[in-house]
């Protein structure tokens, strides 16, 4: 069982598709994964509310996987769906929740959203916890949702029925993944961002005026000034570097409670070189990192787009292996 962890075969591209952009878009845009999620709404204890997507087997006692997307993305993405699809193939149920204002509604408070925004994924936990009987969760997470699940993990409170976790593209380090999507060359996924988060922050401006203004939306240029205009202050940052400081899940690394697996790589555009280092703080020997020299932002895709991907499997290996042992 020890392969799960150490000797499972590293993400291999096909030809042609050893490259991180590509590995970054073709998925985003070409693959086509579709699972009959089920919809129910979480009531949050500040007013808000979470929208959830589920698969439930008919065995309640199956245990559950939780997914956690990336930035301005939801449970409808490719990469939700795909791992979805995997995990529920295999016997476990599937809750894939959405950040508040993802998943086609616009939540009610200024706020929305952010990296190190953990007490909604504790709140979706507990609903399992509460009122599914969970008796085993398993988290995973992609990009800002794999910090999320990193931040987690970390967590003197988290619930022993949960037995670990994997993410995929962490930004460990948030700062040097702003400092990274801000150089020209990156400048194709910066605007894609932007342009999402501008239809958010121009109905949350009419909402809520006095709080929220869209004004000179389009001077922004990289998550530095977002994040000094928006994400701080709305969700009780001084400022940018003050969120990035307090948020990247780097810290959490040497307090990991649960095994927790990483996986970044090499070529992966949005990442700072800060995110590669398994050495960062004081290592956990909970901590399990890989860093493939391909596949891109949350890739890992060979040239049969639909079918299970590397990274799916790899997940599944890891969350069997800890099942197993539990």
């Amino acid at each position: 069982m020890t392969q799960a962890l150490y000797d499972y075969p590293s993400y291999s591209p096909g030809f042609g598709l050893a490259n991180g952009h590509v590995q970054s878009i073709v998925p985003s845009l070409f693959r086509q994964v579709s699972v009959p999620f089920e919809r129910s709404r979480l009531e949050l204890a500040d007013g808000d509310f979470l929208l959830l997507d589920t698969l439930r087997q008919s065995t309640p006692s199956a245990p559950w996987v939780v997914l956690s997307h990336g930035l301005e993305g939801s449970s409808r993405r490719p990469y939700m769906q795909g791992m979805a699809r995997a995990f529920y193939a295999a016997g476990w149920q599937v809750l894939a929740w959405n950040f508040r204002g993802c998943g086609g509604e616009l939540n009610r408070l200024p706020r929305f959203y952010h990296s190190g925004a953990i007490a909604d994924l504790k709140a979706v936990m507990m609903e399992l916890l509460n009122n599914q009987q969970a008796e085993k969760i398993f988290l995973t997470g992609f990009s800002m949702g794999g910090n999320q699940t990193v931040l987690a993990l970390a967590e003197a409170d988290l619930p022993t029925e949960v037995i670990g976790g994997v993410g995929f593209s962490v930004p460990l380090d948030l700062a040097s993944c702003a400092a990274r999507l801000a150089q020209p060359t990156q400048r194709l996924y910066m605007q894609r961002f932007l342009r999402d988060l501008k239809v958010k922050i121009v109905a949350k401006s009419e909402r809520f005026p006095d709080q929220v203004s869209s004004a000179n939306f389009d001077d922004i240029k990289d998550f530095r000034a977002f994040d000094d205009r928006y994400t701080g202050p709305l969700h009780g940052f001084t400022d940018a570097q003050d969120y990035w400081t307090q948020c990247s899940s780097k810290h959490a690394l040497p307090y990991l409670r649960r095994p927790t697996l990483i996986v970044n790589a090499a070529d992966d555009p949005f990442l700072g070189s800060n995110c590669f280092d398994c050495h960062l703080g004081v290592r956990s020997n909970r901590l399990f990192m890989e860093i493939p020299i391909s596949g891109g932002h949350v890739g890992f895709v060979r040239w049969k787009l639909n079918s299970e991907l590397w990274s799916e499997k790899r997940a599944l290996v890891f969350a069997n292996y800890l099942l197993e042992r539990t």
